[in-house]
């Protein structure tokens, strides 16, 4: 069966949606088919490129290349799903979330532009039509499910997409530093976390790891550990390979995941497959369909004070570190996430 895998992309921009697409793809080889993957890329501003993106994908001709007939497709992101196809497959990592969750947040850009809320609705429009069309519609975490429903009115079953290498995630100790790996960008909140410092009591550290995708940003986000004296509490690391991101995880107190109503977030069974309790926030989505308060990690409120408290409070309990991850392992072992049945829910 030869099987396009559908994807956005972002140029010079990596990160967990990039590394799934790519072992889908691998999965798909591994179990004797024969798969492609069909990047597009996408450029959300000004809002004419927007509009144009919807037009280009809709206008995109993929039952056929150079003789080679295209059994079946799985698309992942936005505006890639709007591409026709007569056996199409929907894995939704996220939709657009500038028309969505994030319409009334700090983090939108599409309000601001001219016609926002007409590119806004026209986003809604298209999605309505090409989901609904889709006899099978996944996604990858309850949080997109909800929101799928929430705004479009449509249902879909849930796959959890497995991290990268999962058998190779191991445990060693739980040492002297919080690990909070991710791209830095507003949305994952670095900024709190360096703010939250400044509230402890004990000289607590956090090793952040992962690329900055504007340096602007992580300037501030320097300029402000200076400015609060919590920068000798920092480390910055910047992109990792795959063996330090595991050595890493293997050899923290905990992992940090404060992210904003992440769509799922591969760090936070990451960490968990390394024994490692997750610190997330009540407004963090995807993660908490993993971490329960007090016993797979904590779920503290988005305040800087109250993440201080908290970060006190697993530091100077080492006891506390080694219980959540203990029961954060079992957690995630237990819940049957696995490519095996990704593939066999994809093309079922």
């Amino acid at each position: 069966m030869n099987i396009a895998v559908l994807n956005a992309q972002i140029p010079f921009c990596e990160g967990g949606a990039e590394l799934l697409a790519d072992d889908l793809v691998d999965a798909l080889a591994a179990r004797g088919y024969n798969p492609t993957l069909i990047t597009v890329p996408f450029k959300w501003y000004p809002q004419q490129t927007l509009v144009d993106s919807i037009i280009a994908c809709k206008l995109l001709d993929i039952e056929e290349y150079n003789g080679i007939r295209i059994d079946k497709v799985i698309a992942l992101r936005f505006p890639l799903w709007l591409v026709e196809h007569h056996n199409k497959a929907l894995w939704i990592l996220h939709q657009h979330r500038t028309a969505y969750d994030l319409w009334d947040t700090e983090f939108n850009d599409l309000v601001h532009m001219p016609d926002g809320r007409r590119v806004r609705n026209l986003i809604v429009r298209e999605d309505n039509t090409a989901i609904s069309s889709c006899e099978r519609v996944f996604t990858i975490s309850q949080n997109v499910t909800d929101r799928l429903y929430q705004y479009n009115g449509l249902e879909s079953s849930i796959l959890y997409p497995p991290p990268r290498s999962m058998e190779k995630f191991y445990f060693e100790e739980y040492g002297d530093f919080f690990f909070f790996p991710s791209r830095i960008t507003p949305l994952k909140r670095q900024e709190l976390v360096i703010e939250a410092l400044a509230f402890c009591s004990a000289d607590i550290k956090v090793v952040f790891a992962g690329k900055a995708d504007d340096e602007k940003y992580f300037e501030r986000l320097k300029a402000r550990a200076a400015e609060l004296n919590v920068e000798g509490q920092i480390t910055w690391l910047g992109h990792i390979g795959e063996q330090e991101k595991l050595d890493l995880y293997a050899k923290c107190l905990m992992v940090l995941f404060p992210s904003f109503n992440e769509d799922f977030g591969f760090i936070t069974p990451e960490g968990m497959l390394s024994s490692k309790g997750v610190m997330t926030l009540t407004d963090s989505g995807g993660a908490l369909e993993f971490v329960t308060h007090d016993e797979t990690g904590c779920v503290v409120q988005p305040d800087a004070r109250q993440l201080g408290e908290e970060l006190d409070r697993i530091w100077n309990s080492r006891d506390l570190a080694k219980t959540y991850g203990d029961n954060a392992n079992s957690k995630v072992k237990s819940m049957d996430i696995s490519w095996d049945n990704v593939v066999g829910s994809l093309l079922s």
